[in-house]
């Protein structure tokens, strides 16, 4: 069952969101007066089993998660994480932090590991460098799916066709290799290029690296 502390409308569709996890909850109190007060919308959870129960917005958000929780543990929960969909960078929290749990978190791909009691500018620093980050994970993203969306409208002779341009091929050198004239060719590049909505052979090849296709058809 979703955990929601205080009652609040829909998420506007953008709004960043800030996933507060913890037991304590004076703690969860303050950091939710902390972040509303520059204007973050937040989530509060006592339990990653209440998260995980929660149906969240799809949007830039990141997640202030303590290390020592009821259940499953800050770290473990955070390696389950890196094996679902619900991708979003990690700001650990403790009040009995190590050096070796420190470099765990980060080596998983945590931004930031905070030991209580932290500066309320560090937290805010931390949360604004993880929604960067995941709203330039999200626009990557968005960017290669729009990529591959043009790429499946190619029939299976432009794929091929595509790949052999952007491995360097000339239009002579490509003919020679799939048994078709150069006019033929031509067209089918042009087809490719328009199709793609490729201004230029150089943003052909981006694209081609993109889908991880440079050099497929050698």
């Amino acid at each position: 069952m979703s955990l929601r502390p205080q009652s609040q409308p829909p998420a506007p569709s953008g709004e960043p969101l800030v996933i507060v996890v913890d037991d304590d909850a004076d703690l969860r109190a303050a950091l939710s007066s902390l972040f509303r007060s520059v204007g973050l919308r937040v989530e509060l959870f006592a339990s990653a089993a209440e998260l995980l129960a929660a149906k969240l917005p799809d949007v830039p958000r990141c997640l202030v998660l303590d290390i020592r929780l009821p259940g499953v543990s800050g770290l473990d929960f955070q390696a389950q994480l890196a094996k679902s969909p619900s991708e979003m960078p990690i700001i650990f929290m403790t009040g009995h932090g190590d050096i070796p749990m420190s470099v765990r978190a980060m080596k998983a791909g945590a931004v930031d590991f905070l030991t209580k009691p932290f500066r309320d500018q560090d937290m805010l620093d931390a949360v604004t460098a993880a929604l960067d980050a995941d709203r330039t994970r999200r626009e990557a993203q968005k960017a290669v799916a729009n990529v591959q969306g043009l790429f499946e409208t190619l029939t299976v002779r432009e794929k091929q066709i595509m790949a052999l341009v952007t491995s360097g091929l000339m239009n002579k050198q490509i003919a020679a290799e799939v048994g078709l004239s150069e006019i033929t060719v031509k067209i089918h590049r042009g087809h490719v290029m328009r199709k793609m909505e490729a201004k230029s052979l150089a943003d052909l090849v981006r694209m081609a690296e993109t889908l991880g296709m440079a050099k497929a058809g050698r």
